[in-house]
């Protein structure tokens, strides 16, 4: 998880708690955009100060902190383990002790997986000792392991076309890197592409845009009615060997030993915390987070999880403590088991969806905490024009764009339900240098990007929480 913790000092008053009627104002809003214009920039001195207590002041390296403690201390949370349930601990009791509202935990029923001892060897054309982490769900190789001839491909069109020489054999997936949305579909389907046609396993090329021998794992999904195969992703070095050997006319030979296991769903719990709304608390702005949420069981504590529930955490940490208090319920929620496909987000949205028409914006960071470039953001026309009033007072630390695009795992059914929503965007070549690997430590951390990323988080969140209106829908 990660707490963003600044104190804010004196910079706006308490407001006075009230009950508010939580009516969804739509597109009926009798005020001009200019008028909406000029209430976004009196809240001008309000960005400057939470900027500079996050980038400057006492806040600045708090989530770094926050964050550098949990995974140091907890280490890797993979689904249905004993650590991921002492992380939603920890991070319940420090919600708690940080003076937040209606902290509690909300069951949830997670997907239980475990990797195993595993090892990949080729054998032929030379003795080599792969790297390999077995990919999400997957299952077991036999005891002793599956030996067989590999076949190697760089897209799903080249297996079909090669159908007949994938039998019996281990199918290498050599496929180019282009992005991520792009390329991830050969880790989710590999496996199941491999079976359709007679192969015993997959091997996946990891999908990193930059590698220093290091495998980046991740979820793969099997199909009703294909039969299940082994899988796991490989380097870019080794992927891109063995497409060099075969090109050549090299027989390449690999063992396979994969001790993964799936088990019956484990009991977990979605966090919860808030801090109500002094005049409309039944209208809720939701931010959305996936800390403590199973993370692949690498050898490394995988933070790349953990850096936003450490800024969501900490702006709303830093509201409460300092009596600035906006007029919606803020909710921050730290979802559990995100990577096994949202299971947590999509509890919570089943749970919660009865009231969705008082949820102003849904707000989720999933892709670290590099230095951003902007807010990622789905909504009505008018909506984005208002997000975008909101950006301009990030002005002092140069961060003011708007894209398209906010969806996000755990957010997409309250998007997709017509409720506005938004995501950081980070830098995304570095994130998927280390996304899902080893080198998915504190390491690559810099303390001075994740202070950055915070202010625009809590500028944001709390702006548009406490404007008069709820953002325009559709």
């Amino acid at each position: 998880m990660k707490f963003l913790l600044f104190t804010f000092v004196g910079v706006v008053h308490l407001f006075s708690l009230n009950s508010g009627k939580a009516i969804y104002k739509n597109d009926n809003s009798q005020r001009t955009f200019q008028e909406i214009k000029e209430e976004v920039a009196r809240y001008g001195d309000v960005a400057k100060a939470i900027i500079n207590l996050a980038v400057y002041g006492k806040a600045q390296n708090r989530s770094y902190e926050r964050l550098a403690l949990l995974v140091d201390t907890v280490g890797p949370r993979p689904s249905g383990s004993k650590s991921l349930e002492k992380a939603i601990q920890i991070m319940y009791q420090n919600l708690q002790e940080d003076g937040l509202e209606n902290v509690h935990l909300e069951p949830v029923k997670i997907p239980h997986w475990e990797r195993g001892e595993e090892s990949a060897v080729m054998l032929e054309p030379r003795i080599h000792k792969m790297a390999i982490l077995g990919l999400g769900s997957s299952i077991g190789t036999p005891p002793e392991g599956i030996t067989a001839e590999v076949l190697v491909v760089t897209s799903f069109k080249e297996l079909q076309r090669r159908a007949r020489e994938a039998r019996g054999k281990i199918v290498v997936y050599n496929q180019p890197y282009v992005n991520y949305s792009k390329t991830v579909q050969y880790r989710v389907r590999g496996a199941v592409e491999a079976a359709k046609v007679g192969a015993l396993a997959s091997l996946i090329r990891s999908v990193a845009s930059f590698s220093v021998y290091s495998p980046h794992t991740g979820i793969q999904e099997y199909q009703d009615g294909v039969p299940k195969i082994p899988t796991a992703c490989i380097t870019v070095e080794d992927a891109e060997m063995m497409s060099r050997m075969a090109s050549r006319g090299n027989r390449i030979v690999i063992q396979l030993k994969m001790g993964a296991k799936n088990y019956p769903d484990a009991d977990s719990f979605n966090t919860v915390a808030e801090i109500i709304g002094s005049k409309y608390p039944e209208q809720v702005s939701l931010l959305l987070a996936g800390p403590e949420t199973a993370l692949w069981p690498c050898k490394s504590p995988s933070r790349h999880k953990s850096q936003p529930s450490a800024q969501v955490g900490n702006a709303v940490y830093k509201w409460s403590g300092a009596g600035l208090r906006p007029k919606r319920t803020l909710r921050l929620v730290l979802w559990t088991a995100e990577e096994q496909g949202g299971i947590g987000g999509f509890q919570y949205y089943q749970s919660h969806k009865a009231n969705i028409s008082n949820y102003s914006l849904v707000m989720e960071s999933d892709e670290g905490t590099f230095l951003p470039s902007g807010l990622q953001f789905t909504g009505s026309e008018k909506a984005r024009a208002i997000v975008e009033e909101v950006m301009t007072l990030l002005q002092p630390v140069n961060i003011t764009q708007v894209f398209r695009a906010g969806e996000g795992t755990d957010i997409n059914f309250w998007i997709q339900a017509g409720v506005p929503g938004a995501s950081l965007l980070d830098d995304l070549y570095k994130y998927f240098s280390f996304h899902h690997s080893h080198g998915d430590t504190m390491t690559v951390m810099d303390p001075k990007q994740m202070n950055v990323a915070a202010a625009v988080w809590a500028v944001v969140s709390y702006v548009i929480a406490d404007m008069e209106e709820m953002l325009p829908r559709s």
